[in-house]
């Protein structure tokens, strides 16, 4: 079972995507997990045969359990194995489509029952001879619909408990220091209103996507501020894999990572970004994604505040805050004048860095952004 955060103690399997004797390679996706965060599709770091799987599915085993044994050596021997992992699959039945209440057969006791607690006859299905719809589906369909609230309620408990545990290790374990740098955002604003009214609107970029870019930019010039801080003292990462930080309807946050932001251009970051936020909200995420972050962003959008005071999440060893664009007084060539105003803070760990470069990575960071052009 892999650790899928630094605040994860143990996961669900819900479902093997392997067979034995299956061949997989790097990459690919071999199991769904389901932690506080929602259900994660588990990737493969190694090439190899399956020899044998270890955890039925439906098992909740503690981080760091066997979850299934591959064989490395044998990958060239026994290519021609590839297609035995959708011949081993189980054969799925396509959902039925509900039947409409008209026609069907309903017990007088099950339709009158069905009136009171606002069960829809079309979404239970009949239990009695020639599929009658009974007293007893109508309860038992009541009772799952009044335990559903309740199920979401105890996911979001356990998110936020896992939020919680995380934010508490983070201020107990990584001495913070911050920083606030104002800038204009003027030039980012004319250039990405400029971009988007020549292409059409799924191919328009949000703000969002130039501060990813720029930090990630900035990241890959100034390492001390890249990277995770563990037993062995802090190691960069030659790889800018920026977490962004997605609030969940109903409560809770998370920061699945795109990749390699640093080297991707804005058109596919905006892609990567859309693509997240909606499986995310979804509730499925990759294992790539959660736990390979090596700092994070967060940003308040529209939301009105002039700055955001993030949490290190860790081990990372910073994170970026940005506040909500607004106009404020601006002083232009010694004249006061209202411009669109962005704070960008930084909050770091001072066992890695110190004030001086952390003024130096915002300073780089609001640089990007004033020459969106070259993002």
């Amino acid at each position: 079972m892999p650790s899928l955060g630094a605040d994860m103690e143990a996961g669900t399997l819900v479902e093997w995507r392997i067979a034995p004797g299956s061949t997989v390679h790097r990459g690919d996706v071999v199991a769904l997990v389901e932690t506080e965060k929602g259900i994660i599709d588990v990737e493969a770091f190694e090439e190899g045969v399956v020899q044998s799987l270890i955890v039925a599915p439906g098992s909740r085993v503690p981080v760091g359990t066997p979850l299934a044994l591959f064989e490395g050596d044998a990958i060239e021997a026994k290519v021609e194995v590839q297609s035995a992992l959708a011949a081993a699959q189980p054969t799925r039945t396509a959902p039925q489509p509900a039947l409409p209440d008209r026609g069907r057969r309903v017990s007088p006791a099950a339709r009158a029952r069905a009136a009171s607690v606002g069960v829809e006859l079309s979404s239970v299905k009949g239990s009695g001879p020639q599929g009658v719809i009974t007293l007893q589906d109508v309860e038992h369909a009541a009772a799952q619909k009044s335990a559903q609230p309740a199920a979401v309620e105890a996911a979001r408990s356990a998110l936020r408990s896992a939020i919680a545990a995380s934010m508490s290790r983070s201020k107990r374990e990584i001495p913070h220091y911050y920083l606030q740098l104002a800038m204009d955002f003027s030039s980012a604003a004319a250039w990405l209103e400029q971009y988007n009214q020549a292409r059409p609107v799924p191919e328009r970029l949000l703000p969002a996507v130039l501060l990813i870019k720029a930090t990630a930019r900035a990241a890959a010039a100034k390492p001390g501020f890249n990277g995770h801080c563990g037993a062995n003292g802090f190691e960069a990462s030659a790889a800018v894999h920026v977490g962004v930080a997605i609030a969940l309807r109903g409560g809770g946050l998370v920061a699945p990572a795109i990749l390699d932001a640093d080297r991707k251009p804005l058109a596919t970051i905006m892609r990567e970004l859309q693509d997240l936020v909606g499986r995310v909200r979804g509730g499925h995420m990759r294992s790539s994604e959660i736990a390979s972050a090596t700092l994070t962003v967060s940003s308040l959008g529209e939301e009105g505040a002039d700055a955001l005071y993030p949490i290190i999440h860790p081990p990372q060893v910073a994170i970026v805050g940005f506040g909500s664009v607004l106009e404020r007084p601006w002083v232009v060539a010694g004249a006061v004048a209202v411009r669109p105003v962005l704070n960008l803070t930084l909050a770091a760990d001072h066992r890695v860095s110190d004030g001086r470069q952390g003024a130096q990575f915002l300073a780089r960071i609001r640089d990007g952004l004033l020459h969106p052009e070259e993002l």
